[in-house]
């Protein structure tokens, strides 16, 4: 079986996010099993129709990423469609909003969609209208990467290198609106412990302030960009990520709305505790590994960070239960349920 991945994820500003690590886990993984042959192309160059099946692994509703003529058989990773939830704060402009309109008739002609959780598959058939036998769910895991290390003189490194607090909250991703870091910074300030951002944007200077994309996030820096309790470190090299991982006294995750939470996987296999907005696809996610709050309500988020950085039970007991949540994710388990949709495809 001859199948094709397009490359565009693995490549800029997707590289260091979510979908460009899927790209790449995806792509590692296929490759391992014998009766694939992958090929990781540019979409807009090469001759598609030479594929059994071309996989593009990245849906964008306002721009036009899927293809306008159908070669093969074709299938597409929509990840979440949080623009299309959150309408004032992802506006489209003229031209997204005909490409949208675009995009919709060309889902429909694609073979398969999969996604990343059962929210999104709502979501998917909430606005693209695909039908629910077109869409598989088939969840991300966290790299190898990302596990417990042992003591060693790596802690007090990591920590003099970025300048770390003993006990912190943790966040890594992006600071778009959905991702409520706002709300997080409020919480952690009334909770009086320290918090530490990693990613990219955090640090980013060049930005339209007043798009209502940024508002969310020019308001944190308007409040706390100063803040010597409140760290953005910008992006991390993987072997400092996994250590800052392991140094945090706890992970949150405070969105508002998620269309899986990959961050809340990896900090479990670190063995760090979380506390995680109580949203549909961190629920579906985590189930009882975490400590749930209302995204809504710093003061209710605070609560539960105070708790868990005060309540070594607690912490003990959300620590095991990660582990254990953790395992029943895995790159071997996706590409493999990733094929099996290539061969249900074929035998149509």
């Amino acid at each position: 079986m001859k199948v094709a991945i397009d490359k565009e994820p693995l490549a800029g500003g997707h590289a260091v996010r979510g979908v460009g690590f899927y790209t790449k886990s995806l792509v590692e993984y296929l490759g391992r099993i014998k009766e694939l042959k992958i090929d990781v192309i540019d979409f807009q160059k090469a001759d598609l129709s030479k594929y059994d099946i071309v996989h593009y692994p990245f849906f964008h509703p306002f721009f036009i990423t899927l293809p306008l003529s159908k070669k093969t058989k074709t299938v597409v990773t929509v990840h979440d469609l949080i623009p299309l939830i959150y309408p004032k704060h992802y506006p489209p402009g003229l031209k997204g909003k005909v490409k949208f309109q675009i995009q919709k008739l060309l889902s429909r002609k694609i073979d398969m969609a999969i996604t990343v959780s059962e929210t999104s598959k709502k979501d998917i058939v909430r606005f693209l209208n695909i039908p629910q036998d077109k869409i598989e769910v088939i969840y991300e895991a966290p790299r190898r990467i990302f596990r417990k290390l042992e003591t060693g003189k790596w802690r007090q490194e990591i920590k003099k290198q970025y300048d770390l607090p003993e006990r912190f909250v943790l966040y890594i991703g992006d600071v778009n609106y959905n991702k409520n870091i706002l709300g997080l910074a409020e919480a952690c300030k009334a909770a009086k412990v320290p918090l530490i951002i990693v990613g990219k944007q955090a640090i980013d200077k060049d930005f339209e302030k007043d798009h209502p994309e940024n508002k969310s996030f020019a308001q944190f820096l308007e409040r706390y960009g100063n803040d010597p309790q409140v760290l953005r470190l910008g992006y991390l090299p993987d072997e400092d990520l996994v250590a800052v991982y392991n140094l945090a006294t706890l992970y949150c995750q405070p969105s508002f709305y998620e269309g899986f939470g990959l961050p809340v996987l990896e900090a479990m296999a670190c063995q760090t505790p979380v506390v995680a907005a109580r949203t549909q696809a961190l629920v579906e996610i985590a189930e009882d590994a975490v400590l749930f709050a209302d995204p809504k309500n710093p003061k209710d988020m605070a609560e539960k960070i105070l708790r868990l950085f005060e309540d070594t039970e607690l912490r003990a007991f959300l620590i095991r239960k990660g582990r254990d949540r953790v395992k029943e994710f895995s790159w071997a388990k996706t590409a493999k349920e990733t094929f099996q949709i290539y061969e249900q495809i074929l035998r149509k």
